[in-house]
C-alpha cells in the first residue's frame, strides 16, 4: 500500500470530514460515492460497496465524536431530542448494519440512493421551524421522532451511514427543530446511531483496517475545524450547502443505477 493511496483516502476523508462537521451531517453521503468512484478513477483498486460502507461506518463513528465535542458548549444540543431519537436508531443501525452483510451490493447501493433522493427532496421542502426559538424548551413529538429515528437507522445502517444526511431534514421539516439545534443535535443522535452501524459492520466482516484508520485520523482533524466554519454562517447557508451536496450526490448514484 504505497503513500499515494494513503494521501488519496486521507484527502476523501478530510474533505468528507469537514463537510460534516459544518452542516451537522457524518459525512457519508458525501463519502460515500467518494470511496466508491475515486479510486478506480484514479488507477487504484475500486471498494466494494460493502467495504466502502464498512469503512464509512467507522468514520462516522470517530467524524461525529470530534464534530460533538466542537458544537458542545454552544447550547444547541437538545438533550430529550438526542435521548428520544438516540435510542431508537441505535437500535435500527445495529440491525441495519450487522443485516447487510446478507445483501448484494446492488441492493445496499439502491439503498442508499433512495435516502439519499429522500433527503434531497425534504431539503427543498418549507422549514417551519422557529430559528430563534428558546432552544432550551423546544416540543417537538416524541413518538414520531422515535419511529424516524428506527427506520433511518435500520436503512442508514445499511449502508454504513449513520442517518444524519436524513436526520436533519427530518428534524427541519416535519418535526420543526430550529436549523443549529438541529445540526448540533444530529451530530449526538449520529454518534450514537454509529455505535450500533459500527458493531453491526465490524461482526460482519468487511471492514478494511488500514483505509479506515486513515479515514479515522482524517475526521479527528477535520471534523472539528468545519463545526467551527458552521458557527460563523447564515443558518440559510448552512440549509443550502446541505441541500446542493446532497442532490449532486442524488444525481450521479442514480444515473449509475439507471445507466
Amino acid at each position: 500500500m504505497d503513500w499515494s493511496y494513503i494521501l488519496m483516502l486521507f484527502a476523501i476523508g478530510f474533505v468528507g470530514s469537514a463537510i460534516s462537521g459544518m452542516v451537522g451531517i457524518g459525512g457519508s453521503i458525501i463519502k460515500y460515492p467518494m470511496l466508491l468512484y475515486i479510486p478506480p478513477a484514479l488507477g487504484f483498486v475500486a471498494f466494494t460497496a460493502q467495504e466502502v460502507s464498512a469503512i464509512s461506518a467507522v468514520q462516522v463513528f470517530f467524524a461525529t465524536l470530534a464534530g460533538m465535542f466542537a458544537y458542545r458548549k454552544g447550547g444547541y444540543m437538545n438533550k430529550p431530542l438526542i435521548i428520544t431519537m438516540g435510542t431508537a436508531i441505535i437500535i435500527g443501525s445495529f440491525l441495519g448494519g450487522y443485516g447487510s452483510q446478507f445483501l448484494p451490493d446492488e441492493i445496499i447501493n439502491l439503498v442508499y440512493a433512495i435516502l439519499a433522493l429522500i433527503a434531497a427532496v425534504m431539503m427543498f421542502m418549507p422549514k417551519k421551524g422557529d430559528e430563534i426559538a428558546d432552544f432550551a424548551n423546544i416540543r417537538f413529538n416524541k413518538p414520531l421522532a422515535a419511529v424516524l429515528a428506527g427506520v433511518i437507522g435500520i436503512l442508514s445502517g445499511i449502508v454504513g451511514a449513520a442517518g444524519a444526511f436524513i436526520t436533519v431534514p427530518v428534524m427541519l421539516v416535519i418535526l420543526k427543530i430550529p436549523t443549529r439545534v438541529a445540526i448540533a443535535s444530529s451530530l449526538a443522535i449520529t454518534f450514537i446511531s454509529s455505535i450500533g452501524s459500527t458493531v453491526g459492520k465490524l461482526m460482519g466482516g468487511h471492514t478494511l483496517l488500514i483505509p479506515s484508520l486513515v479515514m479515522i485520523v482524517a475526521s479527528v482533524i477535520a471534523s472539528p475545524v468545519g463545526a467551527v466554519i458552521s458557527k460563523k454562517l447564515n443558518t440559510k447557508v448552512l440549509q443550502w450547502i446541505l441541500a446542493l451536496l446532497i442532490t449532486a450526490t442524488v444525481v450521479k448514484i442514480w444515473l449509475d443505477i439507471l445507466l
